[in-house]
C-alpha cells in the first residue's frame, strides 16, 4: 500500500473547515475545479495511541497555518512542517519546545522562564515578536506564550518558516508555530499514559473522545507532570492541564465547536548558571543559584467558540470567538555573574513581577469558490478584531545584589529594594482586514496571493506617576507566489513576502518605544518539494533571503529595554528528507544552514559609538540539523535514535560571549504487549553533554540543558 493511500485512510472529518478534494490533495495537485464539488472537510490525521506513529513530512496533508485556503504543503509556495502529535509522543517529546526543535527544520530554542519557556529562532530572527505562536489558529500574545504546557493534547504542530504577517498580523518575520489540539470526532477513542523517570519524574494523562449521539461529539484530555528536577535547590516542577470540547454537527454543512483549555504550571525556578572562563564547570552544573523563596507560576484559560456554515458548495462562512485569560507570577534573582577576584557569584536583577492579561477577539471570514476570467479560483476574505487588557505589577528597577559561595552555596532570600506595586496598564485594540486567493492558471501552474491591513492602537496608563499615552499604528503586508507542478508529485515554487514586526511587544509598549517605527521585513524564497518511491518518500529543498529594517532588539540584562537597529539580514538553505531505505527502517533527516548578520547597527557604549555591522545576531545558530532513525527489528519491538545538532550562538551584540555548538543523542526502545499498547524506555542526552540550551538572565550566564536522564512510559488505547 502506498504512503498516499495509507494517509487517505487515516483522514477523518471532524468539522467542515477546508474545501478540498481529498484524492486530489493526496496527489499534490488539487485542481480547484474539482474541489468545488467536494464536501467541506477539516482533514485531521488521527492515529490511535497504540498504533504505529505517523511518518513522513506530510506534504499531502492540508495545513491550517500556511494558508486559510486549506492547501497542502505541496500546493503552498512556502516552507511548511506538519508534525503529528503521535510522532511527538512516540519520540518522547513532552514539551512543544522539544517537539518543534527536534522535528522541525531550522528551528532552535531560545526559551527561558522570562519567555514562558517557549521562544524560538527561525531563519535568523528570534523571539516572540519574530517567531509567532498560535494555539488552534489563534495568536498568542506576550503573556500567554507558554500554553500548552505539555504535548498530551496535541493533535499536530504546524510550522511555517518565513514571513507570515499577511496571515496573522504584525510580527512573524521568521515564522509561525501553530499547535493544533485534539478536538472531537465521531470515532470513539480512549487513551491513557503513565510514566516514571529520573529525578522522581511522574507523568499521568488520560484522554477520551467520541460520539454522544448522532449530532454531538466530545473530547476530554487531562494531564499532569511533576518531578524534583536535576537542579538543586528549586529544581522541582509541576503542571496540570485539562482540555474539553463539544462538537455540534446537525448536518454536513453546519458545525459548531465549543472548547475550553485550562493549564496551571509551576516550572523549575532556574534562570541560569554563571560562566567561569566562558563555560560552566561540571562542579556547578547541578547548582541553581536562585533564592530560596523564589517562585514562578503561570495560569491560562482559553474559551473558544467556532462555527462554520456552507449554504452552498461555492460559499463557506467561518467564525471564531474567543476569550483568554493569563496570570503570571515571577519572584527570582534572574542575573548571576562569577567574580574572578573573589571566587564568588554575584546575583542581581531581583525581579518581583505579576502579569494579568485578558484577550477577547473574533475572526470572521468567507471562502468563495468559482472562476475568474474562466480560471478556477478560491478566495478567502475576512476581518478580525481583538482587545488585550494587560496589567503589570513589579518592583522596578529590579535593584539589589548579593554574593554567594558557588561551592558552599546557601540560597539566601529575595531582596526587594523598591517594593512591589502596580506599574502600568495597557489596552491594545487591533483591527484587521485580510484576503487570500488561489488562481489556477493552468493544470500545472497556480498563483497564490494574500493581503492584510492591520490597525493596532495602544493606550498605556502609568499607575505610579499618573501619566498616559496613546499610540496608533498601521501596517500593510502582502505576498505572492507561483507553484509549478512538472509532474503530479513534484512542486517547484517561488514567493515574495513582506512582514511587519511590532516595536517590542504592543501589550508592554514603553514610553521609550512608542516613537519607534514598525519593523518591516521582506523575503524572497525559492524551493522544491516532492514525493517518490510511490509516495513512501518525501523531500523538500528551499533557499531564501530575508532583510528586516528598523528592528527592535532586546538589551541583554535589561528587562523591557530595547534598541532599534538599522537593519538585519539572513540568507540560507534548508532541506528535509523522509524515507524507508529498507523494510522496517525509517529515516527522517533535515538540515538548515544560514548566514545572519546585523547590516546597520550602531550603539553608544561608554560614550563611544560602536558599530556591530557584520556581527552574528544574538541567539541565532547558523547550523541546525536533526536525524531520526527507527528500526522495527522484531515483532512488537522498535528501536529509535535521534540526533540533534545546534550551531554556536552569541549572547551579546559584540559577539564577545559565545555559546559553543552542541550535539544531543536521544534513544528509545519500544515494546508492544498488545497492538493497542506501547511500553517505552527512553534515554535522553545519552552522552551526558554539558551544553547551553539558551541565554541566562543576563549575558554572563547560560541556561543549561538537562543531563542524561531516563524515563519509562506506558501508553494504551482502549
Amino acid at each position: 500500500m502506498s504512503f498516499r493511500s495509507v494517509a487517505t485512510s487515516m483522514v477523518v472529518a471532524t468539522s467542515p473547515f477546508l474545501a478540498l478534494d481529498v484524492a486530489e490533495a493526496q496527489s499534490g495537485r488539487a485542481a480547484l475545479s474539482a474541489a468545488q464539488d467536494a464536501v467541506n472537510l477539516d482533514m485531521l490525521e488521527v492515529t490511535a495511541t497504540g498504533a504505529p506513529a505517523a511518518r513522513g513530512l506530510n506534504l499531502a496533508t492540508p495545513s491550517r497555518s500556511a494558508s486559510r485556503l486549506g492547501l497542502t504543503p505541496l500546493q503552498t509556495p512556502a516552507s511548511v512542517d506538519i508534525i503529528s502529535g503521535e510522532t511527538v509522543r512516540t519520540r518522547g517529546q513532552f514539551t512543544v519546545n522539544e517537539a518543534v526543535t527536534q522535528n522541525g527544520v531550522g528551528i532552535a530554542s531560545t526559551a527561558s522562564p522570562g519567555s514562558g519557556n517557549s521562544a524560538f529562532s527561525s531563519r535568523g530572527f528570534v523571539g516572540t515578536n519574530s517567531v509567532m505562536r498560535l494555539y488552534d489558529g489563534v495568536r498568542l500574545y506576550t503573556s500567554t506564550q507558554t500554553f500548552p504546557f505539555d504535548t498530551w493534547n496535541v493533535e499536530r504542530i504546524e510550522v511555517l518558516r518565513g514571513p507570515a504577517s499577511v496571515l496573522y498580523g504584525e510580527g512573524a518575520v521568521g515564522g509561525v508555530i501553530n499547535v493544533v489540539p485534539k478536538r472531537p470526532t465521531f470515532t470513539q477513542v480512549n487513551e491513557a499514559q503513565v510514566g516514571f523517570g529520573s529525578d522522581y519524574t511522574r507523568r499521568i494523562a488520560v484522554g477520551s473522545g467520541g460520539p454522544i449521539n448522532d449530532v454531538l461529539a466530545y473530547r476530554l484530555d487531562i494531564s499532569r507532570n511533576a518531578g524534583e528536577g536535576w537542579l538543586r535547590p528549586n529544581g522541582d516542577f509541576s503542571n496540570f492541564a485539562i482540555s474539553g470540547s463539544l462538537l455540534y454537527r446537525p448536518s454536513a454543512d453546519l458545525s459548531v465547536t465549543l472548547s475550553n483549555d485550562y493549564g496551571d504550571n509551576s516550572p523549575e525556578r532556574y534562570w541560569g548558571s554563571p560562566l567561569v572562563n566562558g563555560r560552566v564547570p561540571r562542579a556547578l552544573r547541578d547548582t541553581n543559584f536562585n533564592v530560596a523563596d523564589s517562585d514562578i507560576r503561570w495560569r491560562d484559560n482559553w474559551t473558544v467558540l467556532k462555527a462554520e456554515w456552507s449554504p452552498s458548495p461555492d460559499l463557506t462562512f467561518r467564525n471564531i470567538a474567543y476569550r483568554m485569560t493569563s496570570d503570571r507570577l515571577y519572584r527570582n534573582a534572574e542575573g548571576s555573574a562569577f567574580l574572578p577576584s573573589t571566587g564568588r557569584v554575584q546575583r542581581s536583577l531581583f525581579a518581583d513581577i505579576r502579569h494579568d492579561q485578558e484577550q477577547l477577539g473574533n475572526r470572521l471570514d468567507a471562502i468563495l469558490r468559482g472562476e475568474v476570467f474562466g480560471l478556477a479560483s478560491q478566495s478567502v476574505v475576512g476581518a478580525e478584531v481583538n482587545r488585550i487588557r494587560y496589567r503589570h505589577t513589579n518592583n522596578q528597577p529590579y535593584g539589589g545584589t548579593d554574593t554567594v559561595d558557588p561551592f558552599a552555596f546557601v540560597p539566601g532570600r529575595f531582596i526587594n529594594a523598591a517594593g512591589t506595586t502596580p506599574g502600568y496598564e495597557t489596552v491594545t485594540d487591533q483591527y484587521a482586514l485580510f484576503a487570500e486567493n488561489r488562481l489556477v492558471l493552468t493544470e500545472q501552474v497556480s498563483l497564490i496571493t494574500g493581503l492584510r491591513y492591520d490597525v493596532p492602537s495602544i493606550r498605556r496608563d502609568d499607575l505610579r506617576n499618573g501619566t498616559a499615552f496613546r499610540k496608533d499604528f498601521e501596517a500593510l503586508s502582502w505576498r505572492a507566489g507561483l507553484v509549478y507542478n512538472p509532474v503530479p508529485d513534484i512542486s517547484l515554487y517561488a514567493q515574495y513576502a513582506t512582514a511587519v514586526d511590532p516595536v517590542g511587544n504592543f501589550v508592554s509598549l514603553t514610553v521609550a518605544q512608542k516613537d519607534f517605527r514598525l519593523s518591516t521585513g521582506r523575503q524572497v524564497e525559492i524551493g522544491a518539494k516532492g514525493l517518490f518511491w510511490e509516495g513512501t518518500a518525501e523531500w523538500t529543498l528551499a533557499g531564501y533571503r530575508i532583510v528586516k529594517d528598523n528592528l527592535v532588539s532586546a538589551v541583554p540584562g535589561q528587562p523591557g529595554v530595547g534598541v532599534q537597529v538599522g537593519s538585519q539580514s539572513s540568507q540560507g538553505v534548508e532541506a528535509a528528507l523522509s524515507f524507508a531505505p529498507l523494510e522496517n527502517w525509517r529515516v527522517d533527516a533535515n538540515v538548515a544552514l544560514l548566514h545572519a548578520q546585523y547590516d546597520d547597527f550602531r550603539q553608544t557604549v561608554a560614550g563611544q559609538v560602536v558599530s556591530y555591522a557584520g556581527n552574528q545576531p544574538i541567539d541565532v545558530p547558523e547550523r541546525i540539523a536533526n536525524l531520526w532513525v527507527s528500526w522495527a527489528f522484531a515483532p512488537r519491538w522498535e528501536a529509535r535514535v535521534g540526533v540533534q545538532q545546534v550551531g554556536a550562538m552569541v549572547s551579546d551584540f559584540a559577539n564577545a560571549v559565545r555559546r559553543p555548538d552542541y550535539t544531543l543523542l536521544n534513544t528509545s526502545l519500544d515494546y508492544r504487549p498488545e497492538p493497542n499498547s506501547r511500553l517505552s524506555l527512553r534515554l535522553y542526552n545519552l552522552t551526558d553533554e554539558v551544553y547551553a540550551a539558551a541565554r541566562g538572565g543576563n549575558a554572563t550566564s547560560v541556561l543549561l540543558g538537562r543531563p542524561r536522564s531516563v524515563e519509562l512510559v506506558y501508553n494504551v488505547a482502549f
